[in-house]
């Protein structure tokens, strides 16, 4: 086959590692193309449609697809562009064609994926799959003993039924606690109004986690593209 392009180097673009590197993981038998483990160095794929595996997680080695991970601060409204003039996703990246994945409210700040993965994004935004949202929030403190146990049970709000899959506290101090809600439900203010719910309505609101994609230390305001693990995760995840 002479059409494509080497396998080693659509690993390193994609961000595996060096050529050498990915050559030395092709020899090990650690990487697969449509479902056949490859040991020999030199084989051409598409880039286009080639399944590629390594270690167990999926490469996405598509050059036409982008994954950026954005700390949207506080005060940015989650559209590409607002007719209001107000600040806005899409003052922050200006490559067409990118959407975000779900919403935060322009009060609301931290994870935002944004991408032109059609299929990836509407797995991810889809509550079928289940993938967790974790998020920080600031309430009043001292925190009833029993409020975890109601998130956990589920509180009813005018749309229905909503619970979270866990949530802890994290400290609480000078009358104010924070607090860790994981949940996978994508509803429209979904975890401000679960907490007004229990009588502690949010200070302030942060979502540090999309599944295994971690916000970590990355600065308001700031994009980063995923990892190849992130996306590797994201899609075994999601079962594409």
């Amino acid at each position: 086959m002479t059409e494509g392009v080497r396998l080693q180097k659509v690993m390193a673009a994609a961000g595996v590692g060096s050529r050498r590197a990915c050559e030395e993981l092709i020899a090990a038998g650690r990487v697969s193309v449509d479902g056949t483990v490859v040991r020999t160095q030199g084989v051409r794929v598409d880039p286009s449609s080639a399944v590629v595996v390594v270690d167990g997680e999926r490469l996405i080695v598509r050059a036409d697809l982008t994954h950026l991970l954005f700390n949207k601060p506080r005060g940015v409204v989650s559209t590409m562009s607002d007719e209001q003039g107000r600040p806005c996703v899409g003052d922050y990246v200006r490559q067409p064609g990118l959407f975000h994945v779900g919403r935060l409210d322009a009060d609301s700040e931290g994870l935002l994926l944004l991408t032109n993965d059609g299929p990836l994004a509407h797995r991810l935004a889809h509550p079928s799959y289940e993938v967790p949202k974790t998020y920080l929030a600031e309430i009043a403190a001292p925190v009833p003993r029993d409020v975890g146990k109601r998130l956990r049970a589920g509180v009813d709000l005018d749309d229905g039924p909503a619970k979270a899959d866990s949530f802890r506290v994290l400290g609480q101090a000078g009358g104010r606690a924070q607090v860790e809600v994981v949940l996978h439900e994508g509803r429209k203010h979904v975890v401000r109004r679960m907490l007004e719910a229990v009588d502690r309505p949010v200070v302030r609101l942060v979502r540090t986690a999309l599944g295994p994609v971690d916000l970590g230390v990355q600065r308001p305001g700031s994009l980063r593209p995923l990892t190849s693990k992130e996306l590797g995760q994201l899609y075994q995840l999601t079962g594409l």
